[in-house]
């Protein structure tokens, strides 16, 4: 691993600096060329770092920030009055290049805004996009996106998150052409509005993307596509609605376990294969939403993150640090859009 420096918003998120920089001292402890630059309140950050001995310590670097975005602030609010918060000082580490990616768990609309902001797209694409993995079937992953950065997007756009998408699944995943697909109504041609149907034809007109076709939303977890495209409104319904449905599998398997002696006794004998399922569809594992597009890399964490949550994150950022993901989408979408000419 080359050496990385990561910053990390310490106020965002429901949980506060407690639950982040739990997560910072166990990222610290188990990546020991990686420097880590937290933002926030000094003195919280001092006691919450306490236990990391000297030569860890020496990998940390303090900025304090007088101020904290607020969850339900307003984005413009956080971009003009809160110049000196805790958010816009990791972005800013990302923009001066001191920093190669920040991790926030706060306002989602505020990270957006001042990523956007201060960090600028990539050229050829007109707007970033939240992307994340999710579990498939089989054992590979499947890339979801937009999760909720626009909730309104042109058929353009559909198209520049499937380049971007395809990017991430072939860096991330080692997938040499990845099966890239519009999530719909359905799989016939005949169906979905008129902004699927404008998005299927500019990705059936791009020889550059292995580009499937349609996909249902009961196909986002068969391994049917390795990247699935949707709008942020779409997109993130699904990525809730799947997370619950994960949550309430985990929990009825526990109600179910401890339902009596004998449920007991089989859950004690099926330990090992209950907890492979609950590896697989833990939410938690799969923190980390990417923004993708931008001239930098940023990280939104879910706001109810808890250490191990927050700690994934973290490592998704230095994945993406190590691969210089904006460096490779920005060659990809120069690549397609020649094609295009």
């Amino acid at each position: 691993m080359s050496k990385l420096t990561i910053a990390l918003d310490i106020m965002g998120g429901d949980h506060g600096p407690p639950v982040i920089l739990a997560a910072a001292v166990k990222a610290i402890q188990l990546h020991p060329n990686v420097r880590f630059t937290l933002c926030g309140d000094d003195s919280t950050i001092e006691n919450g770092i306490s236990s990391l001995t000297p030569s860890e310590r020496e990998r940390v670097d303090i900025v304090h920030c007088s101020q904290t975005v607020e969850m339900g602030e307003a984005p413009t609010s956080a971009l003009r009055n809160k110049k000196d918060s805790s958010m816009r000082r990791a972005v800013e580490l990302v923009e001066s290049g001191d920093a190669n990616a920040c991790v926030s768990a706060g306002n989602t609309g505020a990270l957006l805004t001042l990523s956007f902001y201060l960090l600028k797209t990539l050229s050829g694409i007109d707007r970033p996009a939240l992307i994340n993995m999710l579990p498939t079937t089989s054992n590979h992953k499947v890339f979801l996106l937009d999760l909720g950065a626009n909730v309104n997007c042109t058929p353009e756009i559909l198209f520049q998150y499937g380049v971007m998408g395809s990017v991430l699944a072939q860096e991330v995943s080692g997938i040499a052409s990845p099966r890239v697909a519009l999530l719909n109504v359905g799989e016939e041609d005949i169906k979905g509005n008129a902004q699927v149907k404008s998005a299927d034809q500019l990705f059936k007109d791009a020889p550059g993307i292995n580009y499937i076709g349609y996909v249902e939303g009961d196909d986002i977890f068969t391994d049917y596509a390795d990247v699935v495209v949707t709008d942020g409104f779409t997109g993130n319904i699904a990525l809730k609605s799947s997370e619950g449905l994960a949550k309430l599998v985990i929990n009825e398997v526990k109600r179910q376990s401890q339902k009596n002696l004998y449920t007991r006794l089989l859950a004690k004998i099926a330990f090992p294969l209950l907890k492979s399922i609950y590896n697989s569809v833990n939410p938690d594992q799969y923190n980390g939403a990417s923004l993708i597009g931008l001239r930098g890399i940023v990280i939104k964490s879910h706001g109810n993150a808890q250490k191990d949550a927050f700690y994934y994150a973290i490592v998704q950022a230095m994945k993406e640090a190590e691969m210089h993901l904006p460096d490779k989408i920005k060659t990809k979408i120069e690549t397609v859009l020649l094609e295009q000419l």
